[in-house]
């Protein structure tokens, strides 16, 4: 899974990027310090991997990792050219989801670039600049298909979905909103065209430790930016940048203890990834063994083979069928082989909808 962060210059974007990779991108208090998209990779948190690495004895254990992208600071007129320009546009186009940080606190300290905060201006100024980024993307398509759409059927049918869509835009709305999608043929042109405001989005209310208690719900900023986000379906979660700093530098035991005295449970990274699992419609199954023990990434609803193919497409190709045994069945048992006993380890075949917790065991022949 990929995620691109936006945000405006100073909103506490590279701060939050630095806590959830450690990759240690510059952070000055200067807009446009992050000019080529910072990559990280993060590991994602799971308890059950460590209870099966002992229960194994595994030599090896392998978390799903999410793949963050740090977009550098959009203002307003980006896509016009305006501060670094919407070349950096181009890298949220590959990303699966948008993590928007939009700043929820005062500061008199760290200058904001519209002189003040207001979250809900901060999101329309970046959605505006999303928008005629697509604008741009939509143009080029149109002048392609028009060559064609004079003798082609199927062109002419894209080419008036275009100027739909286009419409829709120019009247300032997000692509994810446009609903005048007739067939399953529209449905994947509208994801071919790979628009930015047609992504998932979860928004990341960046406030001051005080806040971070209640969750902002005596935020003002906070609370306006989940009424929008519910309009829309998106996710929201809120954070504290400079905790997470803190956070980042603890190891887990530590960790522990440091979110406890703040009256939390869960770190910002742990929130984000919980959003963007439960906005994208993510879940896991493991594999485990003495070799290895690991967690691999899937969209729910999977079939089995297509799960078995996330490790190698001849898993898919020659299935079988599945091994399975819940997680929670397997630790209550205490080992695989009273989960035997008792038969809850299963034999499932092709049909089989692969659950969050599922431990399998793949059989094929290639």
């Amino acid at each position: 899974m990929k995620l691109g962060i936006v945000g405006l210059p100073n909103v506490g974007k590279s701060t939050l990027f630095n806590c959830l990779t450690k990759a240690g991108a510059a952070s000055a208090n200067y807009p446009f310090c992050t000019i080529e998209p910072n990559v990280g990779i993060v590991a994602v948190p799971d308890p059950r991997l460590k209870a099966l690495t002992e229960m194994y004895q595994s030599e090896k254990t392998t978390p799903a990792t999410i793949e963050f992208v740090d977009i550098a600071g959009l203002v307003r007129g980006a896509s016009k050219g305006e501060g670094l320009g919407n070349q950096f546009l181009s890298h949220i186009r590959e990303v699966d989801a948008i993590v928007h940080v939009v700043r929820c606190f005062e500061d008199d300290d760290i200058i904001h670039v519209d002189g003040s905060v207001d979250p809900m201006r901060d999101i329309d100024t970046i959605n505006l600049e999303l928008i005629f980024s697509d604008l741009e993307i939509l143009e080029r398509r149109i002048a392609k298909t028009t060559k064609v759409a004079r003798n082609d059927k199927a062109a002419a049918k894209e080419l008036a979905l275009l100027e739909k869509i286009k419409a829709h835009l120019e009247d300032g709305r997000l692509a994810k909103t446009f609903d005048a999608v007739e067939d399953e043929e529209e449905e994947e042109w509208l994801k071919s065209y790979n628009l930015l405001t047609y992504k998932p989005v979860i928004y990341a209310a960046n406030v001051s430790e005080d806040d971070l208690a209640d969750d902002g719900a005596s935020n003002a900023g906070v609370q306006a930016v989940r009424e929008y986000a519910a309009k829309e379906e998106s996710e929201v979660f809120v954070v504290c940048a400079e905790i997470e700093a803190e956070i980042s530098e603890l190891d887990d035991d530590e960790k522990k203890m440091f979110l406890e005295d703040l009256g939390l449970t869960e770190s910002g990274l742990e929130k984000l990834i919980k959003a963007s699992y439960k906005l994208l419609g993510l879940i896991s199954y493991l594999t485990a063994g003495e070799p290895e023990v690991r967690a691999w990434t899937i969209t729910e609803g999977t079939k089995a083979p297509q799960a078995a193919g996330k490790i190698h497409s001849d898993f898919e190709r020659g299935f079988i069928r599945a091994e399975v045994v819940s997680y929670d069945d397997l630790i209550a048992c205490g080992s695989h082989a009273a989960a035997k006993e008792k038969g809850l380890i299963r034999l499932e075949g092709k049909e089989y909808v692969v659950k969050d917790g599922d431990i399998m065991l793949f059989r094929f022949n290639v």
